[in-house]
């Protein structure tokens, strides 16, 4: 952990904004879908399911945002988004990004930060982990005087980037998807460690510390040797190719392996079509991976700065 003072500080006499980011829980979809609570209600209702359960997860997500709201200092600026608006809002250097939700928020809201601080708020401690959303919405108030005194602890974790040869990035917490973007099967040249082959797979995952408690955890445990994955502010990544395929054309050597912050992995695409690039699960911002491209996947420069 370290304190904020080794990064960017707000100015003196600016006044922060709160970024509230929040994402739609089961029953506000529930309500876009079918208009009203009674038809809601009826619909799972017919279906042997109560929309209590629903109902209840949202008025705990509200009292949380409430709770949060009530802590913003009077003179503060403040704004909520949704996770929808995430691509097209534009952060400001002194914001203070606070995540109300579950954990995967965080995750879909860093990629579109530079160094601002993220407060993640556990809305229902007995639904989320709260790996990333580790406070309670009582503990805003608190964190935020921590902030404006100059005297938070933030934790920084280590990020992964994609990078096109044409020039575009794409920035994930917790890992990055190379393949076809119906999951099927796609062909490419992979080039670690001076090793180069073409295979064909379901896609390559590579991923960070944080990423290690997700999806990377679920892939690693299916494999015959688990591979020793990178700790979440450790400068490290690691990569698994899913489902590997072996033909004349086509080879399995190359499946897995940790990469350091000082190596890179390499992949050309072989796809006729449905080439993506996409991290941390969020399919619909995604980078077209066409024949011939060229990515290089690597730790970023940027990290999340995460309130401990």
């Amino acid at each position: 952990m370290s304190g904020q003072g080794s990064a960017r500080k707000v100015e003196r006499g600016s006044l922060p904004r709160v970024v509230l980011v929040t994402r739609p829980t089961e029953y506000a979809l529930l309500l876009q879908r079918h208009a009203t609570h009674a038809q809601a209600a009826f619909f799972l209702r017919n279906r042997g399911q109560d929309i209590a359960l629903a109902h209840g997860r949202y008025l705990q997500q509200e009292a949380a945002v409430a709770s949060v709201a009530s802590a913003v200092p009077a003179r503060w600026r403040r704004s909520r988004i949704g996770r929808e608006d995430l691509s097209r809002f534009v952060f400001e250097p002194e914001d203070v990004v606070v995540a109300i939700g579950q954990d995967g928020l965080v995750a879909n809201t860093a990629k579109y930060l530079r160094g601002q601080v993220v407060i993640g708020v556990n809305p229902a401690p007995e639904q989320y982990d709260g790996v990333l959303v580790r406070h309670a919405p009582s503990r805003a108030e608190a964190l935020l005087r921590a902030h404006q005194a100059d005297v938070l602890a933030v934790e920084e974790r280590t990020m992964v980037e994609a990078c096109l040869d044409d020039g575009q990035t794409l920035l994930s917490l917790n890992e990055v998807f190379v393949g076809h973007r119906g999951h099927q099967s796609a062909r490419y040249r992979i080039r670690y460690g001076g090793v180069s082959e073409h295979q064909s797979s379901s896609g390559v995952i590579v991923t960070t510390g944080t990423g290690a408690t997700g999806w990377a955890c679920s892939i690693n445990r299916g494999r015959a040797e688990a591979l020793a994955l990178p700790g979440p502010s450790e400068p490290g990544l690691a990569y698994f190719v899913r489902e590997a395929f072996p033909s004349v054309a086509t080879g399995t050597r190359l499946t897995a392996g940790a990469v350091p912050a000082t190596a890179c992995l390499e992949l050309v695409s072989e796809l006729d079509e449905g080439g993506v690039i996409f991290g941390d699960g969020i399919e619909a911002d995604y980078l077209d991976f066409a024949w011939g491209m060229k990515a290089t996947i690597r730790v970023a420069d940027t990290r999340l700065r995460l309130a401990c």
